[in-house]
Parts: C-alpha cells; sequence; structure tokens
C-alpha cells in the first residue's frame, strides 16, 4: 500500500503533496490521526531505524532538553508514539520503499 504520513500545518509537507500525483497514496494527517504502534514498526522495517524517523527539528526537542541527552532506539520510538511533531515528516511510502522528511535530497531518494 502506498502511503502518506504528513502534517497539514507543515508547509513543506504542504509543498511536497501538492507537487506530487497522490491519487494512489493513503493521507494520514499524524495530528488528528496519530501514528499507530503497528505503523509505526511496519515504517521501521523499511528504514530499520527510529532515529532516521526522529525529527530534531521539534519545537519539543529543544523544550525538553533531549539534546543533552543520551537516546537509543527505544527511545526514538517512544517519543515519536508520544508526541506526532517527533515524526519526520512527510514520510513517503511508495511500492515498498520509504523517504522520510523533507530535505529535496531526501525527497528524492528514497533509504
Amino acid at each position: 500500500m502506498n502511503k502518506i504520513y504528513y502534517l497539514k500545518t507543515c508547509d513543506t509537507c504542504r509543498r511536497i503533496l501538492k507537487e506530487m500525483d497522490t491519487t494512489n497514496y493513503v493521507l494520514q494527517e499524524i495530528k488528528t490521526e496519530p501514528i499507530t504502534v503497528k505503523q509505526l514498526e511496519e515504517i521501521h522495517t523499511l528504514t530499520n531505524s527510529y532515529e532516521v524517523l526522529f525529527s530534531r527539528r521539534a519545537k519539543k526537542y529543544k523544550q525538553m532538553d533531549l539534546k543533552n541527552q543520551k537516546l537509543e532506539e527505544k527511545d526514538y520510538r517512544q517519543l515519536i508514539l508520544d508526541e506526532y511533531t517527533f515524526l519526520k515528516r512527510p514520510v513517503i511510502i511508495s511500492n515498498g520503499m520509504v523517504c522520510v522528511g523533507n530535505v529535496k535530497k531526501r525527497v528524492d531518494s528514497p533509504i
């Protein structure tokens, strides 16, 4: 299944979605429909890393002083499940491949 996890208030997500043909994708807005444990596990099988899925640009990253903590994979996983802003977005799953994040070179080349 082709799927896109995004945030509707994110300018970059809106720009990327506008540039894509999303007719064959299921769109999930992560603020109104939070990512589930099962969904996160499915994405993890494609990336083999929760850290890759974790956004250090989220405001809560600085507020929670996570920069000064040693985080492990289990910590990244739990933070993403606890707070939608920690999921790097958009996450685009297409034909068993995944693109994570908003940096142009990342969007152009799947993990």
